[in-house]
């Protein structure tokens, strides 16, 4: 049997991290520019968590998630998201009882889906979750820090879309009305949307089947229903949009795909990728953390698929800054060889933003000069023995088309650093 990868579970192979590492780096920074801190939760949650959390009647617990009984019999499931993991981290640890908290997290999350562009079984999500704060304020704030990492990340053919789902009283009549309206066209719905019908009518709007899109587009909205707290909200929400002079459109169909949101929702579109076209989304959820065993606490978050912003990247062309080395140390002989270990680290030590390969392995001049270039390096710093009794090294230029420069072992940190940096 040949061993491979999981359908579905991809290597991040080393040609592919700079871009990882680029879009993880803008976000650890943008979380820290709000006063957001990180949170790490584990990987594998008792299922019981999820289902209380997304709902059992959602897409993900009934088909997506990966489940098994340990040896002791207990229920275990791959998370297939981080907002219940946050929230059950939260109460375990006496987080968010009369207390203001912004948390972010970063990692992979599992689904059994098919696999396809942006969607795997294995995907790395980003989020952010604050907890004990309850006014449109706040959502404005979440959005905008979204807002802030896509532009940090170049992408910008991304529209903001907005809905509200009210709170359960609001829902509760809107639901009445949608059934009404779905119950009288049930033999138009595909089978998913027609066992849904009763148990979770709301997802009826989110059918990717266009049959069933194109007869809900008469449905009812949402927003004919609201009382006159959630529609203060959801007019917060906006008006503080609009003030930061962040533009979206508002769509009565986004209802999220996870039983635990309220009032006011959003997702970041593209229409680059394909079916694939939502690159983040969120909302609030204030009734989670009671629903998880918590007292009452207003909650706001998003979640973001690492893999789709690097393909919506990549599909606008967005340019990264060079990972290639500054430099490779080449060598010739023996003792040049053993001291080229030594020069680097002082180059390091004087250095610390220095990219510096040294070329092990010896071999011909001319091979380590190409492998330099092929590496990407702006230099080869080249040491043989006579220039290391001298203890001089010659600076090549790879890229610039500088002339080569002997230069003292002394004065090469200044060197490069006035050339590099």
């Amino acid at each position: 049997m040949k061993l491979q990868s999981l359908r579905g579970f991809n290597d991040i192979l080393p040609e592919e991290t700079p871009i990882w590492q680029y879009v993880e780096r803008a976000a650890a920074e943008t979380f820290a520019a709000y006063g957001y801190r990180e949170i790490r939760t584990p990987m594998l949650e008792h299922t019981a968590l999820f289902k209380r959390a997304i709902g059992e009647v959602t897409d993900v617990v009934e088909k997506e998630m990966f489940t098994f009984d340990d040896r002791e019999g207990d229920s275990l499931s791959l998370r297939p998201e981080g907002t219940a993991s946050c929230v059950r981290a939260g109460l375990e640890h006496g987080l968010l009882h009369n207390q203001q908290q912004r948390l972010w997290y970063a990692g992979p999350m599992f689904r059994h889906e098919r696999p396809q562009a942006g969607r795997y079984r294995q995907f790395h999500q980003l989020g952010a979750e604050v907890y004990g704060l309850a006014g449109p304020d706040i959502d404005v704030e979440v959005i905008a820090l979204s807002a802030r990492l896509l532009r940090r990340l170049q992408l910008d053919d991304v529209q903001l879309e907005l809905n509200t789902l009210g709170n359960s009283d609001s829902r509760g009549r809107y639901r009445e009305a949608l059934i009404a309206f779905l119950e009288a066209r049930r033999e138009a719905l595909d089978p998913d949307s027609q066992r849904r019908l009763l148990s979770n009518p709301l997802r009826v709007l989110d059918s990717k089947v266009p049959a069933t899109q194109a007869l809900v587009a008469d449905a009812p909205v949402i927003t004919d229903y609201l009382d006159d707290e959630d529609r203060a909200h959801f007019d917060g929400l906006q008006q503080g949009l609009s003030d930061l002079g962040i533009a979206y459109v508002v769509n009565p169909r986004i209802v999220r795909g996870l039983d635990y949101y309220s009032r006011g929702v959003f997702e970041w579109t593209t229409d680059r990728l394909g079916s694939q076209g939502t690159v983040c989304a969120g909302g609030r959820y204030d009734g989670l953390v009671p629903q998880l065993g918590g007292a009452p606490t207003p909650a706001v978050g998003w979640a973001s698929g690492i893999e789709r912003l690097i393909l919506l990247m990549k599909a606008t062309g967005v340019s990264l800054p060079a990972d290639a080395p500054h430099a490779v140390i080449c060598t010739q002989g023996e003792a040049a060889a053993r001291a080229a270990a030594r020069l680097g680290e002082s180059l390091r030590d004087a250095l610390p933003a220095l990219r510096l390969v040294v070329s092990a392995g010896g071999g011909k001049l001319k091979s380590q000069l190409g492998r330099a270039d092929k590496l990407g390096a702006r230099f080869a710093l080249v040491l043989g023995d006579a220039e290391l009794a001298e203890q001089h090294i010659q600076v090549k230029s790879l890229r610039e088309g500088l002339e080569p420069a002997m230069i003292a072992f002394a004065e090469l940190p200044s060197y490069l650093g006035g050339q590099l940096f």
